[in-house]
C-alpha cells in the first residue's frame, strides 16, 4: 500500500491510495466495505440481518448466465430493491427488503465482477444449510461453478495496513450497532429503535473500542446527541466526504499520521432505513417517532436527510504498534 504523505510534516492528512503492485481484485475490498455490515460471512444463522454474500451469488449465478448479465442483474436489484423482482423470496420474508442506497454504479460493477469470477468466503454453517434446502447430501451441490478462479487470501490472514485496520474497526463497530438496531426495528418498530439508540449506542461503541484497543467515535456536523458534535478538523473531513459522495464516487478513508498514533476518518452515509429516524418529520420520520426523539434529544439536529447523504464520520484513533 502506498500513501500520499508529506515527508516534512507527519501531521498532514492524506488519502489512502492503493498500489497497483500485487493488487487484489478491487471488488473484494469494496464488497467487504459496503456489503459485509449486513451480509457478513462470520455472523451465525440466527444472528443475522441479511443473507451472506455467498447465498446471493448462488441465487444469481444461474446455469449458463454470462458475466455481463450477472452484473446487470445485481445492478438492477441495487437500483430498485423490491419484492416483485426479488430472486431470494425466503430472505425477503425473513429479513425484509434491503434498504435502498444508490451506490456508485462502478462500485457495484466491481463487486459483481468479483462475485462472478472468485470464490466468496462463506459461513461455516452455509454448506449444510444450502444442501439441506435442496435435498442434497453433505458435500454435494457446492462446487466452484463456472467462471470461478482460485480463492483470494483473506485480509485477516495478512498484515493489515493502517487503512485496513481503521476500516476493520469502523465497519466492525457499524456491524454491531447495525445488527442490534435493525433487529430492533424488525421486531419492535421505529420507536423502540429510537430508545435503543438512546440507551445502547454509546455503550456498544465503547465496548467495541475495548475490543479493538482503539478510541472509536461517531461524530457529526448535525448531531442528535450534543456529545457527538464534530470538532473543527472533523468538520473539514465531513465536508470532504460530502463532496465525494455527492459526486457519486467511492469514498476513501482519510488518515492522519502522528509519531505513535493514527487518526482515521470514514463517512457514515444514510440509506432508506436510516430515514425512519433521520428523515423529514411527517414524511419518512413519522409523528410519534419524532415526538420521542425531541423528548429524548431536545437539541436534536439529525433530521432532514435523504438517501445516500453523509450524516457524519467515524473518527478513530489507534496506536501504530
Amino acid at each position: 500500500m502506498l500513501f500520499l504523505q508529506s515527508c516534512k510534516n507527519h501531521n498532514e492528512p492524506y488519502l489512502a491510495i492503493k498500489s497497483t503492485a500485487n493488487q487484489e481484485h478491487p471488488g473484494k475490498k469494496l464488497m467487504e466495505t459496503n456489503c459485509y455490515v449486513c451480509h457478513s460471512p462470520t455472523a451465525s444463522m440466527d444472528d443475522r440481518i441479511g443473507p451472506p454474500m455467498i447465498a446471493i451469488k448462488k441465487h444469481y449465478l444461474t446455469e449458463g448466465i454470462s458475466k455481463e448479465q450477472f452484473i446487470a442483474d445485481i445492478q438492477n436489484w441495487i437500483k430498485n430493491p423490491n419484492e416483485t423482482d426479488a430472486k431470494m423470496l425466503g430472505a425477503v420474508k425473513k429479513f425484509g427488503i434491503m434498504p435502498k442506497t444508490p451506490y456508485p454504479e462502478e462500485t457495484i460493477h466491481q463487486i459483481a465482477d468479483y462475485m462472478y469470477d472468485y470464490e466468496i468466503e462463506q459461513p461455516e454453517w452455509f454448506e449444510s444449510h444450502y444442501n439441506e434446502e435442496r435435498g442434497m447430501g453433505k458435500g454435494k451441490g457446492m462446487g466452484k461453478g463456472k467462471g470461478m478462479q482460485q480463492k483470494q487470501t483473506s485480509a485477516e490472514a495478512q498484515e493489515l495496513t493502517f487503512e485496513e485496520k481503521g476500516l476493520k474497526y469502523a465497519l466492525g463497530t457499524k456491524a454491531e450497532l447495525g445488527k442490534n438496531l435493525m433487529g430492533t426495528i424488525q421486531k419492535k418498530g421505529t420507536l423502540a429503535a429510537v430508545e435503543f439508540c438512546h440507551v445502547k449506542a454509546y455503550p456498544l461503541t465503547d465496548s467495541m473500542s475495548v475490543v479493538y484497543h482503539a478510541n472509536i467515535k461517531r461524530v457529526s456536523d448535525k448531531p442528535r446527541n450534543p456529545g457527538n458534535q464534530a470538532n473543527t478538523k472533523e468538520l473539514q473531513h465531513i465536508e470532504t466526504f460530502k463532496k465525494v459522495v455527492a459526486a457519486k464516487e467511492e469514498p476513501q478513508p482519510i488518515l492522519e499520521m502522528h509519531e505513535d498514533i493514527v487518526n482515521f476518518y470514514y463517512p457514515i452515509t444514510t440509506n432508506s432505513m436510516c430515514l425512519q429516524c433521520h428523515g423529514t418529520p411527517n414524511k419518512e420520520l413519522d409523528t410519534e417517532a419524532y415526538k420521542t426523539i425531541k423528548a429524548l434529544y431536545p437539541k436534536d439536529m439529525a433530521i432532514g436527510y435523504g438517501v445516500n447523504e453523509v450524516r457524519g464520520i467515524w473518527s478513530i484513533t489507534f496506536n501504530k504498534e
